[in-house]
């Protein structure tokens, strides 16, 4: 018995996907916006013949809502959808730089530290202990972004849902 993966069910692992269709970029802009007021209670979102960003309508907004958004793109005659799950790029952007700031940090009071040991002086007594204050707030931003994740988690699924039923009609396998 042979099993075939769908496009979407790759995204699982990965929560972005390709696929190619045989609709233009109008056509398919059409069809998620016919989708999107069927669903209009459930989902919101910007559709354009390029790009389509929807998300899960909620009493509340977190920081971590999810998006899916979807870009439409011509590549070798055929009509490819592009898709990412995720928070907005706003969001992403900050923890990437929350992220990179404290490691930069870490890694300057670490250096810092290591050096004033190897020359045996005491002019950054207070280095090690900044080092480990780093290392909190790497923490910190980790467990901040799983607690996002988990909260949106719902949010995640319903999106999944939206691309299998609006989106997965249309695949085109191409050999």
């Amino acid at each position: 018995m042979k099993t075939e993966e769908t496009t979407l069910d790759r995204i699982r692992t990965r929560p972005r996907f390709k696929m190619f269709t045989h609709l233009t970029k109008e056509e398919y802009a059409d069809n998620l916006k016919k989708y999107l007021t069927e669903h209009k209670d459930e989902f919101s979102g910007n559709i354009n013949k390029e790009v389509a960003t929807i998300y899960v309508e909620t009493k509340y907004d977190s920081y971590w809502k999810p998006r899916l958004s979807l870009r439409v793109e011509i590549e070798d005659d055929h009509t490819v959808i592009r898709g990412v799950f995720g928070p907005s790029s706003a969001v992403w952007t900050f923890f990437m730089f929350l992220y990179f700031s404290f490691s930069i940090f870490w890694m300057t009071f670490f250096t810092m530290y290591y050096v004033e040991k190897q020359i045996k002086s005491a002019e950054y007594p207070w280095a090690l202990s900044a080092s480990f204050v780093m290392l909190f707030l790497i923490l910190l931003t980790y467990i901040a972004a799983r607690f996002g994740q988990h909260k949106g988690k719902d949010e995640m699924h319903k999106l999944r849902k939206f691309a299998e039923e609006s989106t997965l009609q249309f695949e085109k396998k191409i050999i």
